[in-house]
């Protein structure tokens, strides 16, 4: 059984504007805190560095607060995968841009991935019921 998948079938064609078949990176999504193990986070972020890599994508991390929203998002600024920008933003405080190298970015998912317990959301009397959510969208429907 071949490991490999047939990359033809996911690209689009000039006047397609949508995927025929589900994308790569279609099902790479978490929540968080999860369940997995370690060895599974790793790998896990290493399949969204490829697809962030390769593909018109970005990977996305939302977390919802009493006072708000917070959204961090990565994608690739150049063809070797190596520098990445992170856009963050949040409802009280705005956004701002960094580049990263891949590394960090990887780190960072890493940590944020691996996290057992939201801490932002302990201790506070009204308490937000929603886990964290990271997922990889299409470039095109990213909030600006």
């Amino acid at each position: 059984m071949s490991t490999e998948y047939n990359l033809q079938q996911y690209q689009l064609n000039p006047k397609q504007t949508d995927y025929t078949t589900d994308p790569p990176w279609a099902n790479l999504e978490l929540t968080v805190p999860n369940d997995r193990s370690p060895i599974s986070i790793i790998s896990f972020v290493e399949c969204v560095l490829v697809e962030l890599t390769h593909e018109p994508v970005a990977a996305e991390y939302v977390s919802s607060e009493i006072w708000g929203t917070k959204r961090t998002q990565f994608f690739a600024v150049d063809d070797s995968g190596e520098r990445f920008q992170k856009r963050y933003s949040d409802d009280r405080l705005g956004s701002h841009n960094t580049l990263l190298s891949r590394r960090r970015v990887r780190r960072e998912l890493i940590n944020r991935l691996s996290r057992e317990t939201v801490g932002t959301k302990r201790g506070i009397q009204e308490s937000v019921e929603e886990l964290d959510t990271f997922r990889v969208r299409p470039l095109r429907e990213l909030e600006r």
